[in-house]
């Protein structure tokens, strides 16, 4: 009989072109059905929570496939990971009901995005962070953030391409700390450990940026992390946010920031 498995997959997007199958490159989306192809005997699709772009993270992407063979679901995530290169890990297999979607049963996503603030990136740091060397106004865009919480419509974040019909969305937290490392960080979700405010971020600062939402748009996040930089550098006040949020349009924002900042980091279903 068929069944529908939820899986919990982790990667360093550095090497691949995103999580959607591509015309040419590796994708994650394309290992997990090359991988789970050799348990079924068959082509599997697997569809994704989020299509992060190339060079893009994950610690928590949530991925459903509906498949026939009757391995168990410890079995499989063993075959999997044995199957997968090491920077893409699938970190649990679940049985699902037979209409859960990976991403059209979401009801919120969080993401994360990483910036060294500091004249130096660590060497091995740099395909994790957006290094910014210059000194940021920190509760400036703290500011600025807080005021993309609510329903607005955020066409002025959202690159062309997105695909729906409507650019409104509901954004229930944003916000941007330093903390002293970025994995204990990510491992204490939410909020990470260690926090601490000073005004002006520190030589040896590291900022994130975490927001939740029922959806983004594509280059949202990054769009808005430039738009905090931008405020963070003095080149736009910190109120020019809420004008974004009526009636802006994407040459109003900021620039992209940089993918390798960023995390897909949960997504929840309740």
């Amino acid at each position: 009989m068929p069944r529908t498995l939820k899986l919990t997959v982790s990667y360093a997007g550095t090497r691949y072109v995103g999580w959607q199958r591509q015309a040419e490159g590796t994708s994650i989306q394309g290992l997990l059905e090359e991988a789970l192809a050799r348990f079924e005997g068959a082509p599997v699709t697997v569809h994704g929570a989020g299509r992060t772009d190339a060079g893009v993270h994950a610690i928590g992407q949530i991925a459903t496939a509906v498949v026939s063979c009757a391995h168990a679901v410890s079995s499989l995530q063993r075959g999997l990971n044995a199957m997968l290169p090491p920077d893409v890990r699938v970190t649990a297999v679940e049985e699902a009901p037979v209409d859960f979607h990976a991403r059209f049963s979401a009801r919120s996503k969080t993401y994360c995005y990483a910036i060294r603030n500091a004249p130096l990136a660590g060497p091995f740091e740099w395909p994790f962070v957006w290094h910014v060397p210059e000194a940021l106004d920190l509760p400036a865009m703290q500011q600025a953030a807080a005021a993309l919480i609510g329903t607005y419509d955020f066409a002025a974040f959202g690159s062309a391409g997105s695909g729906t019909h409507t650019t409104t969305r509901t954004i229930t937290r944003s916000e941007i700390f330093i903390t002293d490392d970025v994995g204990r960080a990510l491992s204490g979700w939410p909020g990470g450990p260690d926090r601490v405010r000073p005004t002006i971020v520190g030589t040896s600062g590291l900022l994130l940026y975490e927001v939740t939402g029922t959806g983004f748009l594509r280059h949202m996040v990054r769009a808005i992390v430039g738009t905090l930089v931008e405020t963070g550098r003095g080149q736009r006040a910190s109120g020019t946010i809420e004008a974004l949020l009526h009636g802006g349009v994407r040459a109003d924002a900021g620039a992209t920031a940089p993918p390798q900042g960023l995390f897909l980091v949960r997504v929840d279903y309740h």
